[in-house]
């Protein structure tokens, strides 16, 4: 993993007002007053795959919400084990914990190169007291979160191993094209569904010889879908 510092990388570059995926975002309602509250730098930052977004247990300087690509947050088990417990994508916010408690619950990695808006601690905490319409937003994100966790782990951690496949591929469909498919290294799928990475292996070759999956790439990231009722039925 590649550690990226934030007293490197602390610009203020961001133009929240013209952001491109405003409408999923945390600042999706504000309006003038509210970006006029801002006061601290809020940065547009890119991440290369592998990099390190913070650490579990870290203390928290800002949440971030991720523009484009994927995160997954990954925590270590009571026997030393790292499981992913979520992924994240484009309009999903990372860090959303340390509002509460000033710590980082998990450890954020990028999965792919990314590109992020991080929002200083201070900024949240002045808009979620003084705007209506930021602190019903953070609400919304938070119980989304939580929904989507629970989802991840009734949906990905129990049946069998074409079951937790199959219900993972559904999950990662592309928001604008649901018969595209982004994967990632087979590892990080074992870690996620608590599966060995020869299993993980054999279950997409398989969906790829039975036609279910087509290769859209060489390094067997990106797939067509061809047949996902397939994949519904087997999940």
């Amino acid at each position: 993993m590649i550690p990226i510092y934030p007293e490197s990388t602390w610009r203020g570059t961001s133009d929240c007002r013209s952001c491109g995926i405003r409408d999923m975002a945390l600042f999706a309602n504000l309006n003038e007053q509210d970006f006029d509250m801002i006061h601290a730098p809020i940065d547009d930052l890119v991440f290369p795959s592998g990099a390190l977004l913070y650490a579990e247990g870290a203390r928290a300087r800002g949440i971030f919400t991720l523009r484009s690509g994927m995160i997954k947050l990954v925590r270590v088990t009571a026997d030393g084990r790292q499981r992913i417990v979520r992924v994240l994508r484009a309009g999903d916010v990372a860090g959303l914990e340390a509002l509460g408690s000033g710590h980082y619950d998990c450890e954020a990695v990028a999965l792919t190169e990314i590109a992020v808006c991080r929002l200083p601690l201070e900024v949240i905490h002045t808009l979620g007291a003084s705007s209506p319409r930021l602190h019903l937003r953070l609400m919304q994100k938070w119980q989304q979160a939580l929904k989507d966790a629970d989802d991840w782990l009734a949906d990905l951690n129990f049946g069998t191993a074409r079951q937790r496949v199959s219900n993972f591929i559904l999950k990662m469909r592309h928001p604008a094209d649901d018969h595209t498919v982004t994967l990632f290294a087979r590892d990080d799928m074992g870690a996620m569904l608590d599966l060995q990475l020869e299993t993980v292996s054999r279950e997409v070759s398989r969906l790829v010889r039975e036609a279910v999956l087509e290769p859209l790439d060489k390094h067997g990231r990106i797939y067509r879908l061809r047949e996902p009722q397939r994949l519904q039925s087997a999940a």
